[in-house]
């Protein structure tokens, strides 16, 4: 489904990424975790080419391109089968909840009007803001308008979601009920990768989790392989800040 090779990604003097590979099969959870600074959002933003990577190859789907001698069209049909989730929400203010789902479908997608206004009210029940079709951004709580995103990066039927810390700009008691639709939308079997700091949400979402440390993978494998009994002591010495082992039975 998607598939990464040796990506690098530096800012001037600051190598972010130093040689990451990545694979994800069609329906995999992917959780990718680390500490801050470590690439996490760097490797999500070059997938979605709002970064651009210095070297490495991405393949979704099969349509392979090269960092490095990527053009435009191929930027745009790359892109156009990835939907981006922001930890800020990124919503047009002055759009309804509706009109914020709808426009990508009927700008980008060529989508007849109604069309998009039938598919977008259901993903907005979906994601439980069926009263809000017609309420502005302003009036949401952070949660809702997390939701708003889910639904617009779902509308637009992509290969694969990406999630950027989905829940880190939201107040604690906001943040059960986004963990809860995306749940929900992975249990539809849509592929998702998720950059997250919750660790018991990866463990229980996920079914690959990915530790990145100073730029590389370090660990990959399952939630219990990389959140309970992690071999690598980088890996180690990260998941011991959060005492996983005593809310799961190995």
């Amino acid at each position: 489904m998607l598939e990464v090779r040796g990506v690098k990604k530096s800012f001037g003097k600051n190598a972010v990424l130093k040689g990451v590979d990545l694979s994800v099969a069609k329906g995999d959870v992917v959780a990718i975790i680390g500490a801050s600074g470590s690439g996490k959002t760097t490797l999500l933003r070059c997938l979605n080419f709002l970064e651009r990577a210095d070297e490495g190859t991405l393949s979704i789907g099969g349509d392979e391109v090269n960092f490095k001698s990527v053009n435009k069209k191929e930027i745009h049909r790359l892109r156009g089968k990835t939907a981006m989730v922001f930890q800020n929400y990124c919503l047009f203010n002055n759009k309804t909840v509706l009109q914020n789902v709808t426009e990508g479908l009927i700008v980008v997608r060529k989508i007849p009007k109604q069309q998009a206004i039938e598919k977008a009210t259901e993903l907005l029940v979906k994601v439980g803001l069926s009263d809000k079709l017609d309420s502005y951004p302003s009036s949401l709580s952070g949660g809702q308008q997390q939701r708003v995103g889910i639904a617009r990066a779902m509308a637009q039927s992509p290969d694969v979601i990406l999630l950027d810390e989905p829940t880190s700009a939201l107040d604690p008691e906001l943040v059960g009920e986004t963990l809860a639709v995306i749940r929900n939308v992975a249990k539809e079997g849509i592929t998702m990768i998720i950059v997250t700091h919750e660790m018991l949400f990866a463990y229980d979402i996920a079914n690959k989790v990915v530790f990145i440390d100073e730029g590389l993978v370090v660990e990959q494998g399952t939630p219990t392989e990389v959140l309970i009994s992690p071999k690598e002591e980088r890996t180690q010495r990260f998941i011991s800040r959060f005492n996983l082992s005593s809310n799961y039975s190995i």
